[in-house]
């Protein structure tokens, strides 16, 4: 029994350590308050500084821990926005700062993309007048051909007579009329080499070989031997692979920053090391309603080839450089409703302002609104900084109250 007695006081003892303590740690601010005024200050409020957020209009008990509420006078009214931190301690504590500064940032954008033909770079071969297919090259849809290499032999009745009278008026030697034959042959559809060559034998030449005008992929060949052919039929198309396009899906909340000719770097899956340079050629004005992104098309050099349609790829976007207020990424406080910076000022004092965070790029954090070019921020003990902040009811300066425009 007189063992639990000595523990019941023990635990009393402690008790009333502990209130008197925090009576005690919280006499001073109270005693040079009230020094300050010279007099009788006049209490703007009282609170209690366990829970500092209630404010009270007289003195009296605290409801929540039942203690003499404190009060808060006008001249001391001016620090509360602030807390206030030993330089030796703000050491200790290993508090870095960081300057607000202005600086280029080069924002950039990374998206995946898809690799399509040129459509730009076409060929259509066509049949420039009636006549029966003869023979059909060895080809076939997706072939990669040379320029000029041919696909079909076409036999055209109809130049029989046009060839015999250029002929005729060629053993004449009249400059006039053979000049006006000459143009005949063109009009029937008979190519320059064609006609080049009826002048140089001076023999009939009624078949001729149809062949690729560029070098590509053959994606059409609707020839086949025995064939009639009308006039202006379609023979083949060529898509050529001197460059391609890579269609890349952008989101469309930042679609806006995109711009024609800015630079692209590429890198195809499964060769992340070999990157591709471009521009963007287009962004096109429809809009995928599912994903909500908008199509940019790039435009790549493909000297050797080797890039093909159908291929995926990683792209990076880079927009223009421009010059910004700063400030280091680890020093924003992101709340998930609010971003928070901690601010020095002089006399070891350090405040929470509410800040406007842009885009990060290389540790480097946008600030859009907030902040001032040379105001100091907290990069190191910021989170311990706004506990304390927290606990004392300090609010942050709202947004709105300051600001610089970068």
């Amino acid at each position: 029994m007189s063992r639990l007695k000595s523990v019941a006081g023990v635990a009393c003892a402690m008790a009333l350590g502990g209130v008197g303590g925090y009576w005690l740690a919280h006499q001073p601010a109270t005693i040079n308050q009230g020094a300050m005024a010279g007099g009788e200050p006049k209490a703007l409020y009282w609170y209690d500084p366990m829970y500092p957020q209630q404010k009270f209009d007289k003195p009296g008990k605290s409801p929540f821990m039942e203690m003499e509420l404190v009060p808060r006078y006008a001249d001391a009214e001016a620090n509360t926005a602030s807390i206030q931190i030993d330089p030796s301690v703000a050491q200790n504590l290993g508090m870095r700062l960081a300057k607000v500064r202005r600086g280029a940032q080069a924002s950039s954008l990374e998206a995946a993309g898809v690799l399509a033909y040129n459509e730009r770079d076409v060929a259509v071969i066509q049949a420039r007048t009636a006549g029966f297919v003869e023979r059909v090259y060895a080809r076939a849809p997706g072939d990669v051909l040379k320029a000029g290499a041919p696909l079909a032999d076409i036999l055209v009745p109809e130049w029989a007579g046009a060839q015999e009278e250029f002929l005729v008026l060629k053993r004449l030697g009249d400059p006039g009329l053979l000049a006006a034959a000459r143009q005949r042959l063109r009009l029937t559809g008979m190519p320059a080499t064609l006609i080049a060559q009826v002048e140089r034998s001076a023999k009939v030449q009624l078949s001729q070989t149809i062949t690729t005008p560029i070098a590509g992929a053959l994606q059409e060949l609707n020839v086949r031997v025995g064939m009639t052919l009308a006039a202006g039929e379609t023979l083949a198309r060529v898509n050529g692979l001197n460059s391609v396009w890579l269609t890349v899906a952008v989101p469309e909340a930042v679609a806006g920053a995109i711009q024609t000719g800015q630079t692209v770097e590429a890198s195809l899956v499964g060769s992340a090391l070999t990157v591709l340079h471009g521009t963007v050629s287009a962004i096109l004005p429809q809009t995928n309603a599912d994903s909500r992104t908008v199509s940019v098309r790039v435009e790549l050099p493909n000297p050797d080839g080797r890039l093909r349609p159908g291929l995926t790829a990683q792209v990076r976007l880079h927009s223009t450089t421009e010059t910004v207020l700063q400030v280091p990424s680890e020093a924003l406080i992101r709340t998930g409703r609010r971003v928070l910076v901690m601010v020095a000022e002089e006399g070891g004092r350090y405040r929470p302002v509410e800040v406007q965070a842009g885009p990060e790029s290389d540790g480097q954090t946008v600030v859009l609104n907030g902040l001032k070019e040379g105001q100091q921020v907290v990069t190191s003990g910021q989170f311990l900084l706004d506990s304390e902040a927290s606990l004392k009811g300090i609010e942050a300066q709202p947004l709105e109250k300051t600001g610089d425009q970068p």
